[in-house]
This record gives C-alpha cells, structure tokens and sequence, in this order.
C-alpha cells in the first residue's frame, strides 16, 4: 500500500463505529460532572484534581490514560518503523520511572495535601518562598506541555486522514468538544473516560499481536522483513547500533526524569487519595509497558505487511486497514482518538491550573475567591488547546516523538527545585533559579540547533556518539545551582520547609 498526497476514500463503516464509540465518551465526558459530585465544581480543589479522592484503580486508568497517549499508539511505532531498535529506548524509560515515582511521589503527595498545594509551583514556593522560581517552574510546565498536546493532535490526525476526513475541520470539532466536557466536568472527565480508553486499547493491541503476526507469517518473518528494509535504504537495524547506544541510554533515563515533572502527570499524582494509592500503582503501571513492547511491533509489522506511507506518523492507521476489517478499523481507531483525547484534557487542566495558581493568584488577583480561581482555570484550560494546535501549525512533525522530547528537554529542568527541596534544606532559591535560567536555555538554545531534534552529537577522534539534551542541560543547571548555592552562602527563610 503506498500512500500519496490525495486523502484515501472515505471508509464509512470505520467512520461510524468510530464515531459511534466517539460519542460514547463524550457523552461519559458530561456524565463526569455528576460522577462522585461535591457540593460545588466552583472550587479548584474539585475541578482540577477531581477532590483529591481518587483511589488505586482510578488513579491507575487515570495516570495509564495521560501517560500512555497518542505518544504511545503512534509515535513510538512511527520511530520503530524508521529507524528500528533506537525506538524502543521507550521501553527501559517506562520500566526506569516507576522506581522514581514510588520513592518521590508519595512525599511530593504529602507535601501538597499538608498545604493544599495544587500545582508544582504552589510546592516550590512553599519551600523556597520564592517567586521567581515559583513563576520559573510554573511557566516552564506550561511551555512543555504545549508540544505534549500537540503530540496528541497529531494522533488524531493520522486516525483522521485514515478516515478519508480532510481539512482543519474534523480535529476543530473533536477539540472543541473535549473542550466543552473539560469546562464542565474537569479532571473528573477523563478519568471517567480513561476507563473506556485503556480497555479498548488493550483489545486492539491483544488483538493485533495475535492476529497480524499469523497474517504476516510469524515474527521471524516480522523481523527478516523489517531487516531486509532498514538494509535496501541504508537506514536502520533491528539491533541498536554501537554508535546509537548512548543516545538510547541517555533518552531513556532523561526521559524517566523528565515524565512526572509534566504538569498533566502531577495532576494525576495530586488527585490520589493518598500516599499507598501512589506506591501501588508504581507496584501496577509497569503492566503499561508490556503493552507499549508489543505496541512498538507494529512499526516492524508494517515493513512485513510491505506498507509505504508518506509520513511515518500513518503506519498503525494504514497497518489497520491492511489487515483488517471495517467495523475493527473503525474500532482500533477510536482507541487511538480516544487515547488522544484522555491526555490532551488532563494536560490543559494541569496547565490551566499552574497558570490559575502561580500567575493569577500570584500576581494579578491575590485575593480571588475559590470560585474565581476555578473559572480561571476552566478559561485557561480553552487557551491552553488553541496554544497546542499553534504548535504543530509551526513545528515539524514529521517524527511524532521529537514533541514528546522537546517538551522533555523543558520540563526536566524543574527537576531541581521540585525534588532537592524535599530532602535537603541546602539549596537555595538563587542558585536553583540560576541552575533552571542555564539550563533552560542552554537546552533550547541546543535542540534549536539541531533542527528542533532532541539529540546533540560529540566527536573525539574517529568516535562519535549522541547524548539527550535534556541530560546535558539537566547537568548543567545542577551544576550552575551548586556553585551559586555554595558562592553565595547565607540562608534564606523559607515558609513551609519547617511547618
């Protein structure tokens, strides 16, 4: 199957049980508003962290939802199918996170239920006093999740023209939709909606390693074909090579200490009921990564199923309607959509909540009321989609994944603040602000660069290896935050360390 320019024909079974299950969640999008009700949705507490009350299970869908995306189901088999093994460096980041999340997130979790703290900057502040870090931490949180929506879009995209649904219109509509049960229902909506989400994900994806292997004659033909391709273009190999192995070390544990910085991750950390909800499902999420392996495949499979497409982000849709019926096309599509749609909402939430809290509250209205921090909130949420699709208007995508990086490549530069308080009172906030203002920098400066790739190259010699920049600029910002902290060594006062 080779695709071109012009927009496959409309598919109109696919279409309509896709719209059908579309539907569904809307319709369970403003059911949510109802869903474990408080006496008022007016209160930031209940619209942005669903009234701190969920437990392991939901917590579990809720977390899996906004951190197994469109990133997931699209991107990584994208980068698989391209470049082979490289793409599954996000297989080691997934397994490396959870043992960071159950050490750091319970004590995070404390911190902000003790205090009433929403967002990563509320914490910061908390600790160092300081609102310049506070505004640092806060606005890069908001920056980052800009590519990490977009990344969302450009799933929908693919399912989209896989459709046969051209033009700006059709991704309008789904997000003005989700944007109308988020205002309403809050986090309350795809944490509802997740539920359905992760379920069909997981038949699509049982489905699909049990059937298209069988169609395509076994995994060794799989890989012999995926081999045979990455040798005829000269690009590629279904075995990391030697020159790659550094760049896939160090994407995948920047990549671990970048993923529960995102304001839309914390969200889902924050909304837990308590600290053992937390720590079991650092015990349960890893069952994600299982399936995002044998997501990965189906880059691999469309070389054995003999696919071309025109943008690598089009693998998995065009695998699908290969190999499949309609009415399944229609189906594994609207997992996809969906599993868009869960995420983007919980990340305009999180970002709709770091600007209600540490810019609003902060420095334009400091006494506003609980009801008018809420539609603050509720109002940001809109603006934060429309940034996102400014996004991928004026950034390449041709490699999904780069999004999720860039995004990377900011957020992990709260890491600092947001974590070193929690164990020492040795740091200050001047040297961590300075730290975050090099490092954040510095990285931009780097991934700009190198055509908004995420991977800066060192040459010695005859050898050549690529490191993540998000490490180097991480390295770099502790390393400036040390020697300011120790150039400058009289304590500050900070209000919440010793409360």
């Amino acid at each position: 199957m080779t695709s071109d320019a012009a927009a496959p024909a409309t598919d109109w079974t696919a279409l309509s049980v896709c719209l059908f299950f579309f539907a569904l969640v809307t319709v369970l999008g403003f059911v949510a508003s109802r869903w474990k009700r408080p006496q008022t949705m007016d209160h930031i507490d209940e619209w942005g962290l669903g009234g701190r009350q969920f437990g392991t299970w939901i917590t579990w869908f809720l977390v899996g939802g906004d951190f197994y995306t469109a990133y997931t189901v699209i991107a990584v088999p994208a980068l698989v199918y391209a470049v082979g093994a490289y793409g599954f460096f996000a297989l080691p980041y997934t397994i490396i996170v959870y043992p960071i999340v159950f050490m750091i997130m319970p004590l995070l979790w404390q911190r902000a239920k003790d205090h009433g703290y929403v967002t990563a900057g509320d914490v910061v502040h908390g600790i160092y006093g300081s609102r310049g870090l506070e505004l640092a931490v806060a606005a890069t949180g908001v920056i980052a999740t800009m590519p990490y929506i977009a990344l969302q879009l450009v799933g929908m995209a693919a399912v989209l023209k896989a459709l046969g649904l051209t033009g700006e219109l059709p991704m309008v509509i789904a997000f003005v939709i989700l944007a109308l049960y988020t205002y309403s229902s809050g986090l309350r909506a795809p944490a509802l909606i997740a539920f359905v989400k992760d379920i069909m994900i997981y038949i699509v994806i049982i489905v699909a390693v049990g059937i298209i292997p069988y169609k395509l004659g076994g995994y060794a033909n799989i890989f012999a074909s995926a081999e045979a391709a990455f040798a005829t273009k000269g690009a590629g190999n279904t075995l990391v090579n030697d020159n790659m192995v550094v760049a896939y070390a160090t994407l995948a544990l920047g990549s671990a200490l970048a993923a529960f910085m995102y304001p839309h991750t914390l969200t889902g950390i924050f909304a837990s009921n308590g600290k053992n909800t937390i720590r079991k499902n650092a015990v349960l999420l890893p069952a994600y990564t299982l399936l995002l392996g044998l997501i990965a495949l189906l880059g691999y499979m469309g070389h054995a199923a003999g696919l071309k497409v025109e943008n690598n982000n089009d693998i998995v849709p065009a695998l699908f309607q290969s190999l499949f019926p309609s009415w399944f096309t229609g189906f594994a599509f609207a997992a996809i959509a969906i599993g868009a749609l869960v995420p983007a909402a919980v990340m305009s939430i999180g970002a709709a909540n770091l600007f209600t809290r540490n810019f609003w509250k902060a420095y334009v209205n400091p006494n506003v009321s609980n009801a008018g921090e809420a539609q603050v909130a509720k109002i940001t949420s809109l603006v934060v989609k429309v940034g996102a699709l400014l996004v991928i208007t004026f950034l390449p995508t041709q490699f999904a994944l780069d999004l999720q990086l860039l995004g990377g490549i900011w957020i992990i530069q709260t890491l600092p603040a947001l974590v070193f308080g929690l164990y020492t009172n040795w740091f200050r906030a001047r040297g961590l602000l300075t730290g975050w203002f090099f490092g954040f920098g510095i990285g931009t400066f780097l991934v700009w660069g190198n055509g908004w790739k995420p991977l800066q190259s060192f040459h010695f010699g005859e050898t050549s290896f690529s490191v993540y920049i998000g490490l180097i600029a991480l390295a770099i910002n502790i390393a400036v935050a040390v020697l300011v902290n120790a150039a400058t060594p009289e304590r500050s006062t900070r209000s919440a360390v010793h409360s």
